[in-house]
């Protein structure tokens, strides 16, 4: 299968993902506004009731995205997995890709037990990396480490989850010594995975001018349509006392906030749409590249030795593993 069928056939996970993301954001919408109204009412102190029911929101959200979002990602990142490996995938995907996770991984925890271990040993070396930079150069070397953690972090990402493929890949392993297994594959097929900086980076910013520009204009309407509200809350903000005159000035203007409203909302939009759609499909040539560079790998101890003094979280792991 190519690229192209691999994106179709799974892409149900996309589209379950962002239906999920799309009714989380409107409770984050509906729980904030429910703040700012009940907080106006009791107290005629809306802006705290409003970060209040922001804030009781994203931790709702989070909690129940604990249990219920990560099916979607490793469900989508199995089958990419086994459509990559065996060249083909069944009729019912959904059902496949839970029916696999939950194989692999027989409880929550275990899940995301093996996915921070993934995700601590690339950050350590990742962190480690862009450490160098300001140990160069002073300050400027700061700034420059401060970008390189940037990119370093975005292709962390990439990683984990192609690590995370390896683990549904290695179905004879263990999930954590599959998880050491593909560490170890970045650090000896490197330039295999370099090349697809480009277009993983190339992506992101195309989709991010497209879709979050697209929605920067959809929102700033929205917004216009209820000009009372943004002036009620501009008046509110520039009655309280600041610390910082510029803040007070640009939260006390209807027009910048409905700026900032529009902003925010464009950029929570790209993150949905980009990771639900556009990461998914360069997620599926990078890991085909990491799957078919170990394909002929034999790992052997001194492979996993070479990370040892790397990182930290990779030693505990392997003498756990070999315990």
């Amino acid at each position: 299968m190519d690229n192209q069928e691999i994106y179709k056939k799974t892409i149900v996970f996309s589209i379950r993902r962002l239906l999920w993301d799309i009714l989380s954001f409107v409770v984050l919408i509906l729980v904030t506004a429910a703040g700012f109204f009940i907080a106006e009412k009791i107290s005629d102190n809306g802006p705290i009731g409003l970060a209040i029911g922001f804030i009781v929101g994203i931790i709702a959200i989070a909690i129940v995205s604990h249990f219920i979002s990560y099916v979607f990602k490793a469900g989508q990142i199995a089958m990419m997995t086994r459509a990559i490996a065996d060249g083909k995938l069944p009729d019912d995907v959904y059902g496949e890709g839970k029916k696999i996770v939950k194989e692999r991984f027989l409880t929550v925890a275990a899940y995301y037990a093996v996915t921070n271990a993934i995700k601590g040993i690339f950050n350590e070396i990742g962190n480690a990396i862009s450490a160098i930079g300001s140990l160069v150069g002073g300050k400027g070397g700061g700034a420059i480490g401060g970008t390189i953690s940037s990119v370093i972090q975005t292709i962390v990402a990439y990683l984990c989850d192609c690590c995370l493929g390896w683990v549904f890949y290695r179905q004879d392993r263990s999930a954590f010594k599959a998880t050491l297994e593909g560490a170890v594959l970045f650090f000896k097929h490197g330039k295999t995975f370099a090349k697809n900086m480009g277009r993983v980076f190339g992506m992101a910013a195309l989709s991010f001018i497209a879709i979050g520009g697209v929605f920067f204009g959809v929102f700033y309407l929205i917004s216009s349509i209820f000009p009372g509200v943004f002036e009620g809350l501009a008046k509110e903000m520039a009655g309280k006392p600041a610390t910082a005159t510029a803040t007070q000035d640009l939260m006390s203007s209807a027009q910048n906030l409905k700026l900032m409203v529009a902003g925010v909302g464009a950029i929570i939009m790209w993150g949905m749409i980009h990771s639900t759609f556009v990461r998914p499909y360069v997620l599926i040539g990078v890991l085909r590249n990491y799957i078919e560079s170990g394909n002929n790998e034999v790992f052997s101890e001194e492979d996993l030795n070479l990370l040892d003094s790397k990182s930290r979280k990779f030693k505990k792991l392997h003498a756990k593993t070999n315990a």
